[in-house]
């Protein structure tokens, strides 16, 4: 992990930020030795959250495919 001064992150501010997003954490020491850790927030979302696609098929058409694979299977 890659640890800047407090001035050199005030001055490169953008491409600190850019850094923590690709390395996964950066750090800035302040003069009085204290240290902060600047790291990407990870969004909790769903493996299941996906866009729709649109396929310019009706309701009525899905429902009468799926009631036709249901026939085919009994």
């Amino acid at each position: 992990m890659k640890v800047y001064t407090y001035s050199e992150a005030r001055q490169r501010l953008a491409k600190i930020l850019e850094e923590a997003r690709s390395e996964g954490a950066v750090g800035i020491r302040r003069r009085d030795g204290s240290t902060f850790l600047i790291k990407p927030e990870t969004t909790l979302t769903s493996p299941l959250d996906v866009e729709g696609v649109d396929t310019d098929v009706s309701k009525e058409e899905i429902i009468a495919f799926i009631r036709e694979g249901r026939e085919r299977t009994r």
